[in-house]
């Protein structure tokens, strides 16, 4: 009797820490943060390496190293390089804010916050024009597959998160499907705020 053909398996959770107000403190710092992104993007590297990427010194991608090391979010590269310096790579592939901190009663954790979701805006910027930049680029196949839309919904606070959480679990089923020829990395960017008068 044939056997039966097997399902694929399911792709691994994202390993993603989960922000106290501890660790959003020492998070919160644009660079850090785009150095954090480059090591979950393009893997482990060395401070004068993310030095020379952000045009920063590398006693200062350094020190925010040992910073992010501090509070967990980086640590030792095992088995890369072979000379005195110290590589790094990310502990995690992403993180998740508590929507509690944005308004903390410490306004050191409100700031951070802000700072936080700031440089994400600014990132989600950058990468869409980084896009803009390259599509000429590339296919007429990915250029179907590109989508720069906005939407206007009238909905509760209620449905909206229902709709978030609809959305993420598409988009996680995306993570099971096997890699093919042709398969690039894909980044998605989710904005969902509500318009007018604070509700």
């Amino acid at each position: 009797m044939p056997e039966k053909p097997q399902p694929p398996e399911a792709a691994p959770e994202p390993k993603v820490r989960a922000l106290d107000a501890r660790s959003l403190r020492g998070l919160a710092h644009p660079l850090r943060m785009r150095m954090l992104t480059a090591l979950r993007h393009d893997g482990p590297a060395t401070a004068s390496q993310l030095a020379e990427r952000f045009g920063e010194s590398s006693g200062s991608t350094s020190y925010h190293l040992r910073q992010l090391a501090t509070h967990g979010f980086v640590e030792d590269a095992v088995g890369h390089g072979k000379g005195r310096e110290r590589w790094w790579k990310a502990s995690h592939e992403g993180t998740s804010l508590d929507e509690s901190l944005i308004q903390d009663a410490d306004p050191a954790t409100r700031s951070a916050a802000e700072v936080f979701l700031r440089e994400i805006a600014t990132t989600h910027a950058q990468e869409v024009g980084a896009w803009l930049n390259d599509a000429p680029n590339w296919s007429r196949q990915w250029h179907s597959g590109s989508d720069l839309s906005n939407f206007t919904l009238r909905l509760t606070a209620a449905q909206s998160e229902e709709l978030l959480h609809r959305m993420h679990d598409l988009i996680d089923s995306y993570r099971r499907l096997p890699e093919t020829d042709g398969t690039e990395t894909v980044r998605l960017h989710t904005h969902v705020f509500p318009l007018g008068a604070s509700g």
